[in-house]
């Protein structure tokens, strides 16, 4: 008779990490696979960390080693396979890999993550941590009283050129549009932003640079200098093996409370790959002991 776990956590960033841990101290029988590699996490592509509690300034990398470690210190098993599918099938969730191999469960807990949607300019991937970012509460700080560009017109953007405006000296939101898409709230408190300046009906055409960013040239031809760009022009969630599973919003989440429960009863959603208004390294952690936690009561019902 095949082995029967008690939790497959798919997924090997923050909140994959944190629900091993948590499934570890719990006695759950589980193993945690990860979507890509050992090292299968945004968190690797981030220069430093500063807004970690506890910890200072670290690097994505050393902090995603720290979090594995940590689990390896406590035994939890991890095995480095891709999954490459997952169904439901008379109550049990078969999970296959990409190697062919199979893990049946009673329970599922989901957190492959999301990727930043890019800009796909000459440039972004040479300066992606030089001077390029996705994240302005991660990494705004590298920035204080320097000069910022901020691409995207939609309620993240606008949100990153209003948190920049009060650390940077100078910030230029860049938009394709003739006004932004974000909340009237948000674009008025863009609008009282005396540092902001609004570049409209205007796309990026290339970043540019040495051994950081200097500049960025529009596509009629315009150059603003600038130490750093901000991309916000959304993130695609790595939904798509529980999509036929799981509810998801209109951009793909998997529609998921605190508890990580979704509409699949002993499916549950942590991470970037969830609903939610925050997407950081501590909210992920958050969110993988949250949904140990409720899969051990389901467990036990």
């Amino acid at each position: 008779m095949d082995k029967i776990y008690d939790l497959v956590i798919i997924g090997g960033g923050a909140a994959g990490l944190t629900s091993a841990i948590y499934a570890q101290r719990a006695g759950l029988d589980f193993v945690m696979l990860d979507t890509a590699s050992s090292m299968g996490s945004q968190l690797t592509q981030t220069d430093e960390v500063e807004n970690y509690t506890g910890l200072g300034k670290i690097s994505g990398m050393d902090l995603i080693m720290k979090f594995r470690e940590h689990a390896a210190g406590m035994d939890a098993n991890m095995a480095d396979e891709a999954v490459s599918a997952v169904e439901k099938d008379g109550g049990l969730f078969i999970t296959v890999t990409g190697s062919k191999n199979t893990y049946k469960s009673k329970t599922v807990i989901f957190c492959a993550g999301a990727a930043h949607r890019p800009l796909g300019v000459e440039g972004e991937a040479e300066f992606t941590g030089r001077g390029v970012s996705y994240c302005a509460v991660c990494d705004g700080f590298f920035y204080r009283k320097k000069t910022a560009v901020v691409v995207g017109g939609g309620d993240t953007a606008v949100s990153e050129a209003v948190f920049l405006s009060n650390i940077c000296s100078e910030v230029k939101i860049v938009h394709r549009r003739g006004e932004f898409r974000a909340a009237k709230r948000l674009v008025d408190r863009l609008n009282e932003c005396k540092n902001v300046t609004q570049v409209l009906n205007a796309e990026l055409a290339e970043i540019k640079g040495d051994k950081t960013v200097t500049s960025v040239v529009l596509r009629d031809g315009r150059e603003l200098e600038t130490n750093g760009v901000f991309v916000a022009v959304g993130i695609v969630p790595n939904s798509g093996l529980v999509k036929d599973l799981a509810d998801c919003d209109s951009a793909g989440f998997i529609v998921a409370g605190e508890s990580g429960e979704t509409s699949c009863e002993g499916l549950f959603a942590a991470g970037d790959v969830r609903t939610k208004p925050l997407r950081q390294i501590i909210t992920a952690c958050a969110d993988g002991a949250n949904c140990v936690n409720a899969v051990t009561e389901l467990l036990n019902s």
